[in-house]
């Protein structure tokens, strides 16, 4: 009767962001930035979301690049838990990102990404 125990187990988001707080144990504040189009005006427009995240083994710091996951709510706030960390942060002291650097890591969704290799300029 129950189709839970038989069918696959349901979708669940998967997010990739910046974690930008250590709040507590186990808790982190992970920033997903994305752009969008202004409703009347069509400039881009940076936005983030900041997500409250589990992490279990209290391994990510200040500026690492992670994946993580929506569960069922492990707190008040805590939606969501950590899946991998996918890049290191460069920096060794604990600074906060800024949202500059956030915004210019992230790709439009409405544009088509730019070449970068671009031809020499030839020195006259």
């Amino acid at each position: 009767m129950s189709s839970a125990t038989t069918g696959p187990r349901s979708k669940r988001k998967k997010q990739i962001g910046f974690v930008s707080s250590r709040s507590g144990d186990k808790s982190i504040k992970v920033t997903v930035a994305y752009k969008t189009p202004h409703p009347l005006y069509q400039k881009v427009v940076n936005r983030q979301t900041v997500l409250h995240v589990h992490d279990e083994k209290n391994e990510t710091k200040v500026g690492d690049k992670v994946e993580v996951m929506e569960t069922r709510p492990l707190s008040r706030l805590k939606r969501w838990r950590v899946i991998a960390i996918l890049q290191k942060a460069i920096a060794a002291d604990g600074a906060a990102i800024s949202e500059a650097d956030v915004a210019a890591a992230v790709p439009t969704k409405t544009t088509k990404p730019i070449a970068t290799a671009a031809a020499p300029v030839a020195k006259v």
